[in-house]
C-alpha cells in the first residue's frame, strides 16, 4: 500500500508528520509513503500578523485542495490550524495521542510574567494571547511575531522584545523545554482549541478503507476533547480574527472545559467553566458556547470577524 501524504514544509510541520506516518506503519508495517510539502499561504505571507491577513484555514486550505484534487491521499494537521468549516467531501479521520496543551513564556531576562517591568514588549501576533495577557497585566505592549521556533527564538535573544508567548507543544517537539520560563495553566490563558493535538485529515469517501491504518495512532482523549472544542467553535464561528479559545479536559468520568472570549485590549473578556459527561462531547462544547453566548460573547465580533471594543 503507498500513500501520498500532504503536509506543511515547516521545521515543525515536517517533524510531526514524519511521526504521524511512524505511528501508522506500526499498523501496516509495508506502508509506502512519499511526503508531498505544499506551501500554504499562511506561510507565503510572513510579513503580516495573520490576524491581518484574514479569512480561516491559512495554514490547510492548500492542502485540502491537494485533497480534493487527488493529488495526496491524507493530510496531517496541527488540529488548532483545522478551522470548523472544512472543504466538503473532506473529514478529520483521526487524532493523535496529545501533547502539553499549554501556552508559555520564554525570555532571557525574566523569570515570570509578573517580574517583566511595566510597558515590557512581548512577542506574540495572537489576538488570543494578548487579549488574555491584557487583561492580568494591562501595561504591556504587543509586536506582531512571526517566523519559525529558531527565528522567534533569534529575535529575542537580540533583544527585540522582552519576552515571546509559545505553544509548549511545538517546544516539546524539538525537545526544547528547558529554554520555557514560565507555563501557564490552561485556566489562566486558556488555549485555543485543538492545540497540542496532531489529526489526519482524508476525503470523506475513503475513510472507511483507511480506518485500520489509524487505529496505532488514534487516542480517545484527544477525539474528546476534539469533538467538544470543535462543536464550541461551530456554534460561535470566530476565527483568527477573533480573541476566543476553549480547551477541554478528562477529570475522571468527566470532561470540563474552559472557554474564553474578549475584547483586543483586554477590557472586555467573557471566561466560562462548564463540565459534562465523557460520553457527551459535543453537548459541552454546545453548552460552553451558549453560556458565552448568554454572556453577550458574540457582542465582541463584528460582521467583518474582528473583535469589537465599543
Amino acid at each position: 500500500m503507498k500513500l501520498r501524504v500532504g503536509t506543511r514544509g515547516s521545521k515543525l510541520a515536517l517533524h510531526q508528520t514524519r511521526q504521524t506516518i511512524e505511528q501508522l506503519k506500526k499498523a501496516k508495517p509495508d506502508l509506502e509513503v512519499e511526503e508531498v510539502i505544499i506551501k500554504t499561504l499562511g506561510d507565503k505571507v510572513q510579513d503580516l500578523p495573520l490576524f491581518k491577513v484574514g479569512g480561516q484555514g491559512l495554514f490547510i486550505k492548500a492542502i485540502e485542495n491537494a485533497l480534493i484534487e487527488n493529488k495526496i491521499d491524507l493530510a496531517v494537521h496541527s488540529l488548532k490550524d483545522v478551522p470548523h468549516e472544512m472543504s466538503e467531501g473532506l473529514v478529520l479521520a483521526a487524532f493523535g495521542l496529545p501533547q502539553d496543551p499549554r501556552d508559555c513564556l520564554l525570555s532571557f531576562k525574566y523569570d515570570s510574567l509578573k517580574k517583566l517591568p511595566e510597558g515590557s514588549l512581548i512577542g506574540t501576533s495572537s489576538l488570543r494571547r494578548r487579549s488574555q495577557l491584557a487583561k492580568i497585566r494591562p501595561d504591556l505592549k504587543f509586536s506582531d511575531y512571526r517566523g519559525n521556533l529558531d527565528t522567534r527564538l533569534r529575535k529575542l535573544e537580540e533583544g527585540q522584545v522582552d519576552a515571546v508567548i509559545l505553544a509548549a507543544a511545538g517546544l516539546a517537539r524539538y525537545n526544547q523545554q528547558e529554554k520555557i520560563t514560565q507555563y501557564f495553566d490552561t485556566e489562566t490563558i486558556v488555549p485555543p482549541a485543538g492545540q497540542g493535538i496532531i489529526a489526519i485529515q482524508c476525503r470523506q469517501a475513503d475513510l472507511e478503507s483507511y480506518r485500520p491504518l489509524f487505529k496505532q495512532f488514534s487516542c480517545k482523549k484527544s477525539t474528546l476533547r476534539a469533538i467538544c472544542e470543535r462543536a464550541f467553535l461551530k456554534r460561535i464561528q470566530g476565527g483568527c480574527q477573533t480573541p476566543m479559545a476553549i480547551h477541554a479536559r478528562i477529570e475522571e468520568d468527566q470532561i470540563v472545559a474552559n472557554s474564553f472570549i474578549g475584547s483586543n485590549d483586554g477590557v472586555k473578556t467573557i471566561f466560562r467553566t462548564d463540565t459534562g459527561p465523557l460520553n457527551e462531547p459535543e453537548k459541552l462544547g454546545l453548552k460552553a458556547a451558549e453560556a458565552i453566548i448568554a454572556a453577550g460573547g458574540l457582542k465582541l465580533i463584528n460582521k467583518s470577524g474582528e473583535t469589537d471594543k465599543k
